[in-house]
């Protein structure tokens, strides 16, 4: 399997020549959506979901499916007919990999909001992309996306999230919010207190599984 990583919380994988595209939010690079076969969302803000960019997509890709929670769903408009509601316990193929649902519910940020839907993504049993969330999964992970900087995010809470989970690897994700130098001392606590092999990937990056 072959990871490319995007800017901020997007990622796709490819295996056996197919493409699996999940959180291609507004800050997305273009080039991230070509020749995916299939596109998973977490939940429905904005850095996570580029609505109108799926809908372009769809309009040259009649086959293209669109997995999501419920409130991104709604959300979809004229794609409505490519999207599919997914729901925590679900298992599903997508681009030829098996997906299991987890989690359901967005970090808290303040004063319990945002309250929205978030669901996580364990892709083959063995890559976990948790969304807006820190919930670990009943499962070993290979492969961890962790979020490395939100305004729901302490680095502490982010730190004890892999350990929790105990990943062989370990790759930031939810990262445009960090500058350079912020970056630099975020790498720096990952590296050194994570218990995980930990790797900052550059958007465009590509790596294999």
């Amino acid at each position: 399997m072959q990871l490319t990583k995007f800017t901020h919380s997007c990622v796709r994988l490819e295996s056996e020549g197919r493409r699996l595209l999940v959180d291609p939010g507004v800050w997305c690079e273009s080039e991230a959506f070509q020749d995916v076969d299939d596109i998973l969302i977490t939940h429905e803000h904005q850095d996570h979901l580029d609505v109108d960019r799926l809908v372009q997509l769809a309009d040259s890709r009649p086959d293209l499916v669109v997995r999501a929670p419920g409130s991104v769903t709604a959300l979809l408009g004229d794609l409505s007919a490519a999207a599919i509601t997914v729901a925590v316990g679900d298992r599903f193929e997508a681009a030829g990999m098996t997906v299991r649902v987890v989690g359901g519910v967005h970090a808290e940020v303040y004063g319990g909001l945002p309250a929205c839907p978030n669901v996580g993504y364990l892709i083959e049993d063995s890559v976990y992309h948790p969304g807006d969330a820190l919930h670990v999964p009943d499962v070993a992970v290979e492969t961890l996306f962790v979020p490395a900087s939100a305004p729901w995010l302490k680095l502490a809470e982010a730190i004890d999230f892999v350990r929790a989970v105990a990943p062989t690897r370990t790759y930031p994700i939810h990262d445009a919010l960090l500058s350079k130098k912020g970056a630099t001392i975020t790498d720096r606590w990952f590296t050194t207190e994570s218990g995980t092999e930990y790797l900052r990937l550059e958007p465009g990056t590509q790596v294999d599984l």
